[in-house]
């Protein structure tokens, strides 16, 4: 069960990291943009250290308090569930 959960995380980590690259390269030029409904659904899904490492590494929705303090609350949350579930 462990290595499960340990691969999933990483999975919509990576997943998460890239969509948001991807969302930033389509916002500087000007093309078709993926939405901040499944930005933050990918986070919630489990990609929220994926999501917070994607903001600032590519300075991506830094300017959106949804995102500023939406994402770490989310890593939180995530955090406490997981280290619960691994001690299981």
């Amino acid at each position: 069960m462990r290595y499960i959960i340990f691969y999933y995380i990483l999975a919509i980590n990576l997943v998460t990291l890239v969509v948001y690259g991807i969302d930033k390269y389509k916002a500087k030029n000007n093309l078709w943009r993926i939405s901040e409904f499944a930005l933050i659904t990918l986070a919630i899904a489990g990609g929220s250290l994926g999501a917070l490492g994607a903001m600032y590494a590519f300075r991506h929705k830094t300017q959106h308090p949804k995102f500023t303090i939406g994402i770490p609350l989310i890593l939180i949350v995530q955090a406490v569930l997981t280290i619960l579930l691994m001690r299981r």
